[in-house]
């Protein structure tokens, strides 16, 4: 079968179209002849070995597919965990999701991991209040473009996107933002406030890290909180206690992974997720397909924020 494969970790150079083995599912394992693949932020980390949960070699890259159950012949969705950049893939059955009729598979992945992750980062991370004003970072990426429809969904009383281009902004608002601006970080923190009528924000989803935070942390009224949920800028933040103590702000982490040792915050949270986007509710945003041979490529536009909404690999094309 093709596949993407990774033989040392580095730039996107070390990404090579490759001929292996079909793989071989193992006990509680289905086998997925793949349809599309899903690309996520977290895989240009792991490419170079800097992903949270450490890599090793060789890799077949890429950790959510869509395609056919081939004991079954379901239409399904998978997180797979790696191996996922090939015409196909294995996955543990209690990891494998049917896709519903109506559902194509591109939104059913966008709906896997980033439809996932929004909905935890309003409900679980974020426990966003009734009438409490929310700040999405990279609103028009995978996320950030569900996130923000979310927030009024779940409740939010006012949403505010950051995005870096007049034509992300010019989505989000599509997508239901109140007000979008510039997610630079220099002179974010004024933003913020502005967009939010001279008043601090509730609640900050930061994929950013780095001087993003600390603008975003700055904007946030008491008892407010921010939730980290990636490290794009690589940039660590420090954070000392008596700033805490002294704002009455919360900061709080979200690890999509964890929430995979509690199956009940996956299928709940997944088949709420699937009605909104067969009622219309939910419109996911499915960015550009590559063909699998582009791996590189597209992993080097999302890193550099060409993109918006999911992005997918053919692994046919």
């Amino acid at each position: 079968m093709r596949a993407i494969q990774q033989l040392e970790f580095g730039g996107p150079e070390v990404l090579r179209l490759v001929e292996l083995p079909r793989p071989v599912p193992g006990e509680g394992e289905v086998l997925i002849e793949v349809s599309r693949a899903g690309l996520n932020f977290a895989d240009t980390h792991t490419r170079a070995n800097q992903y949270v949960a450490k890599a090793s070699l060789p890799l077949v890259p890429g950790v959510e597919v869509a395609g056919t159950r081939v004991d079954t012949g379901e239409r399904v969705i998978a997180l797979c965990g790696e191996g996922g950049y090939a015409e196909y893939a294995t996955a543990r059955a209690d990891r494998t999701f049917p896709i519903p009729d109506g559902i194509d598979d591109g939104t059913a992945l966008a709906l896997l991991i980033q439809g996932l992750t929004a909905w935890h980062l309003h409900r679980t991370a974020g426990r966003v209040q009734p009438r409490e004003t929310v700040v999405v970072h990279s609103a028009a990426g995978g996320t950030g473009s569900l996130a923000t429809q979310l927030g009024k969904l779940l409740g939010a009383g006012r949403v505010i996107a950051t995005a870096s281009s007049e034509e992300k902004r010019a989505l989000a608002l599509e997508l239901g933002a109140d007000v979008a601006i510039d997610g630079a970080p220099e002179g974010l923190t004024e933003r913020l406030l502005e967009a939010n009528g001279g008043s601090a924000v509730d609640v900050v989803f930061d994929m950013a890290g780095g001087a993003v935070f600390d603008a975003s942390f700055a904007a946030l009224a008491p008892f407010g909180r921010i939730v980290a949920y990636g490290i794009a800028t690589r940039e660590q933040n420090e954070l000392r206690t008596g700033r805490l103590l002294k704002s009455s702000r919360t900061v709080a982490g979200f690890w999509f992974n964890h929430c995979l040792e509690r199956p009940e915050m996956v299928a709940a949270a997944l088949d709420d997720l699937f009605a909104r986007a067969a009622r219309g509710e939910l419109r996911v945003v499915v960015g550009a397909t590559y063909p699998l041979a582009d791996a590189a490529r597209a992993q080097t536009d999302l890193a550099q924020r060409r993109t918006t909404g999911k992005l997918l690999l053919d692994p046919r094309a």
